[in-house]
């Protein structure tokens, strides 16, 4: 078994609701996690769950084959920009993001280096991804307060809304996730199940 990407506390729950506060393994706080939503929409068990982080919701609805989908809200799309040479694309949902357009092998190298950056005060996260079919994106990211992870929802989200794709799979090592956008809106569908 694996480190943990990080832990979920939840601080509040009703019958339709669920308050978490996200924390990163080095001890920050993450705003906004796609999957630790979709991990706390699972464990309330509702068919339709609000999940509150800070000041965001995020409304999950179960699915019957294991698979929830969630409405993450507005998405905020950067123009290109550059530092030492590397070309990015920032992404806001809900937390910040920098998107490489490159080969996800690149990670090791450019993730630290991004997120560290003095461009980011406040640290970010960082996928480097390309495209590998029709309507499919390859990805890897490095996590604020975490290094690389095998799978981010927000990352998803963040990689399909910098490649200006309306409905993709985003394939992490860790597996695929969709995500479509209405408007600015993402919605992210992806597996939770409980573990023993």
């Amino acid at each position: 078994m694996g480190d943990a990407d990080g832990i979920l506390e939840v601080t509040g729950a009703g019958d339709d609701w669920v308050e978490i506060v996200i924390w990163n393994p080095d001890g920050s706080r993450a705003e906004m996690s796609g999957n630790g939503t979709r991990i706390a929409a699972r464990w309330h068990g509702g068919e339709t769950v609000t999940v509150r982080v800070g000041p965001r919701e995020v409304h999950a609805r179960l699915l019957d084959d294991g698979l929830v989908e969630q409405d993450l809200g507005e998405v905020v799309v950067g123009e290109p920009e550059e530092v030492d040479g590397l070309r990015f694309t920032t992404v806001d949902v809900g937390n910040p993001h920098a998107v490489v357009e490159g080969d996800p092998a690149e990670l090791p190298r450019i993730g630290p280096l991004l997120e560290l950056h003095q461009r980011f005060p406040n640290r970010t996260n960082v996928q480097v991804a390309r495209r590998s079919g029709a309507g499919e994106l390859a990805a890897r990211v490095w996590e604020r307060g975490a290094g690389e992870t095998a799978s981010s929802g927000s990352s998803a989200v963040a990689v399909a809304a910098a490649f200006g794709c309306d409905a993709v799979t985003v394939r992490f090592p860790g597996g695929p996730l969709h995500v479509r956008f209405e408007g600015r809106r993402a919605f992210l569908t992806g597996p939770a199940g409980r573990v023993a």
